[in-house]
Parts: C-alpha cells; structure tokens; sequence
C-alpha cells in the first residue's frame, strides 16, 4: 500500500469547499497529504474535518477566474509547505441556458474559471515541478468532454478543452516527471447537478442508463484521486479518467 502513500506530500485543491473538491481533498488527508484548500468562499469545513481527523490543511481564499490573482495563489502555497507536488484543479461553474440564448457574459465566466484558470494555474505549478524533476497534476474533466449535453454550451466547451489541455500539457511534461492525467466525473450528486437532481424525470432517465444502479457520491473520487496522485500511477500520461458508473460504456 506504500505505492498510494502520500506522506509528505503536499496537494493544492482548487474548489476545495464542497463536493468534488472537498472530498478529494480529505481523501488527500487521509493518505498522508498536507492539503491546501483554495476556493473564492475560503474552505473552512473542509479544513476543520480534515484537522478532526489529524490531518494537516490550509486555506486560501481566490477568485480563481481573475487571472491576476493566480500567481500569488502559487506563490503564498509554495510559501506555506515549501512545495507543491499535488495540483487537482477542479474548480468550475456551469451555467444552463440553451445556445440560442446563452449570454456571452456566461460564456466568458464560465470559460474563464474552467479552462483559463485551470491552463495558467497548471503552467504556474508546473514550472516548479518541471524544476524539481516531480510532479502530479489531475484536472476535473467531465463526461461533457466526450459528449455534447444539453443547455451548457459554455461549460461542454471549456470541458471538451480540459482534456485536450491535460493531453497537450501530458505529452510536454511526462518526459520532465510531471505526470498530468484528469477524472471524468459521471453524474455526481453536487451542487452543480442540484437542478437535475430535483428534476425527477429526468433524474431517473439517468439512473436507468447507469449501469451501476446509481449516481455517484463526491466520495467515489477519493480512490481515483489518490491513485493518480500516487506514485501507483508513475506510467500514466495525458489520461482522462472515467468515474461514471459504467455511463460511458452503455
């Protein structure tokens, strides 16, 4: 089990407050990590479970979409441990408006805090660990990097961009020790499907196309996380990684 220990190491998660993001960050914790919690709200009770439990955690409060910003995000991190060896980039938004009426307001926020934030965070902390020969960094894709959806053309867009960007920056860096990979979520009970859910007819048009029987928890990306945070997953490069129930498959 010492290929998934992560003592010693210390993480930066973005979107830390809730869901996705919370969760990776206290699976983080549990496998030894020192976690760096960054969201615009601050992540006050994902820091406070992770020190319940022993674990050791820090906060940043960011607006991730002004790009002004995110040099001295990476900057105050490095300063609190030292290193970054872990980045997940997982903070986003969505906004849900059919293409014909799609405001360019929402299109531009929406690309801005998915993809630009996400590009020039990893081109900040990759070149510390493109200095230090070592690296992880794990984007937070979603099954809308495959697929078209329906009402989100912002968010299908800067999503069809993570992957690429995580495969442009994986066939750069993987020679250099810097491993970057992503998770495809499937459908995830957050804050961001919270309309979908209480659409009951379209909620179980869903659950039928899952294979699993279910949607998932934000629980069921601490293992995925870790693994590719791990040195179990050394020889992964440029992957984007389905937790989705089997959705993909069907």
């Amino acid at each position: 089990m010492t290929l998934f220990d992560l003592t010693g190491k210390t993480a930066l998660v973005t979107g830390a407050s809730g869901g996705i993001g919370q969760a990776i960050a206290i699976g983080f914790a549990e496998a030894g990590a020192n976690v760096i919690g960054v969201a615009s709200s601050g992540c006050d009770a994902t820091v406070a479970a992770i020190a319940a439990a022993g674990g050791n955690a820090k906060q940043i409060k960011a607006d991730l979409s002004d790009e002004s910003r995110l040099e001295a995000v990476v900057e105050e991190a490095l300063g609190m441990y030292g290193a970054i060896d872990i980045l997940v980039n997982n903070a986003g938004m969505i906004r849900r408006t059919p293409a014909a009426e799609h405001a360019r307001a929402d299109w531009h926020a929406v690309i801005a805090l998915n993809l630009n934030s996400l590009f020039f965070l990893s081109q900040l902390v990759g070149r510390h660990m493109i200095e230090r020969g070592s690296g992880k960094i794990i984007n937070i894709a979603s099954m809308l990097s495959f697929q078209g959806g329906i009402n989100v053309p912002g968010y299908t867009a800067s999503k069809h961009g993570v992957a690429g960007v995580t495969k442009a920056l994986a066939n750069e860096w993987a020679g250099k020790g810097v491993q970057v990979n992503a998770i495809a979520p499937g459908y995830i009970e957050t804050n961001n499907t919270a309309p979908i859910v209480a659409d009951e007819k379209r909620y179980n048009s869903i659950l039928e196309r899952i294979p699993a029987g279910r949607w998932g928890s934000p629980q069921d990306l601490k293992g995925p996380a870790v693994f590719l945070a791990s040195s179990a997953s050394d020889y992964l490069n440029g992957h984007v990684l389905c937790v989705d129930g089997g959705w993909m498959a069907r």
